[in-house]
């Protein structure tokens, strides 16, 4: 189940606010795909952007925490992720994939990325040396995953009122 659609508190420490804005933009995902028919999620609405779906994006989000979490950080093998093989846009390919699991595997994915940044410090860096991301830090890591979550609930939030006029920004 996702986390409340909340703020984190105005004077809450660093880590708490980053991981709270964070997690907030998760919920949001997650509510935008609240009663979604089958066909809904997976129905384009962009002529020039196929792939730009609901269910696409959920897929997309899993793959990208995937991505910068345990790749970057934890330096993990990328072989599972279709992020890193030679199809563009492969993990955004998920016709006949049914939404419920598109986003239970988004939240199992959240709640490594949660188990990861518990186990490190903000000014920890990443671990993969392959790309030059990797040399990232936490800190970075969590700021461009807010930046990443919101502009993608932005688009799911459009696509939304897109598909059936359902709208509401949190």
């Amino acid at each position: 189940m996702p986390t409340p659609r909340t703020r984190p508190d105005y004077t809450a420490d660093e880590r708490t606010q980053l991981l709270g804005w964070l997690d907030m933009h998760r919920s949001i995902i997650h509510w935008k795909c609240e009663g979604l028919s089958a066909e809904d999620a997976h129905r384009p609405v962009l002529p020039s952007s196929p792939l730009m779906t609901a269910a696409g994006l959920v897929s997309h989000m899993r793959w990208v925490e995937h991505c910068w979490f345990e790749v970057m950080l934890m330096d993990r093998p990328s072989d599972t992720n279709p992020q890193f093989g030679d199809v563009e846009d492969a993990d955004m390919q998920v016709d006949g994939v049914p939404l419920g699991r598109l986003l239970e595997e988004y939240d199992r994915q959240c709640a490594v990325s949660n188990e990861i940044l518990a186990s490190l410090s903000l000014d920890d860096t990443g671990r993969n040396t392959q790309f030059k991301a990797g040399a990232a830090s936490v800190r970075w890591v969590m700021l461009h995953m807010i930046e990443e979550t919101a502009r993608h609930a932005g688009h799911l939030d459009a696509i939304r009122e897109l598909v059936d006029g359902e709208r509401g920004y949190y």
